[in-house]
């Protein structure tokens, strides 16, 4: 199961470096305000992990759910307060998310595996 986290790092990873090497200022520039939206403001990192993890999956944007799953798995969130952050989601976003909702379960267990070894 750690796989699918390696696999979407990797791949993330890869085209990233290739989107940068292309040198689009725009592009550029919103990989540069992305990161540091999510710096620690009035707002603590992990409160704007679980922000962007619900903005996501309203969206419907599993990559972006990974990449907050992750970075609040590693914030110190705990599978409950991810649980209770999915439930809000689920509610603004409607039945169409509770399929991200289970790609997100199975992510977050994958994390939690890792962290075991």
């Amino acid at each position: 199961m750690a796989d699918i986290i390696q696999e979407f790092n990797d791949y993330r990873s890869k085209m990233n470096e290739k989107l940068l090497a292309d040198n689009n200022k725009i592009v550029k520039r919103i990989f540069n305000l992305d990161t540091n939206a999510y710096a620690a403001g009035a707002l603590d990192i992990k409160t704007k992990e679980l922000l962007g993890l619900v903005a996501s999956a309203v969206l419907r944007c599993d990559d972006c759910v990974k990449y907050h799953l992750e970075t609040s798995f590693k914030e110190g969130v705990t599978k409950e307060e991810m649980m209770e952050a999915m439930g809000i989601a689920t509610l603004v976003g409607g039945t169409i998310v509770v399929p991200h909702l289970r790609r997100a379960y199975e992510f977050w267990e994958a994390l939690e595996e890792t962290a075991v070894k």
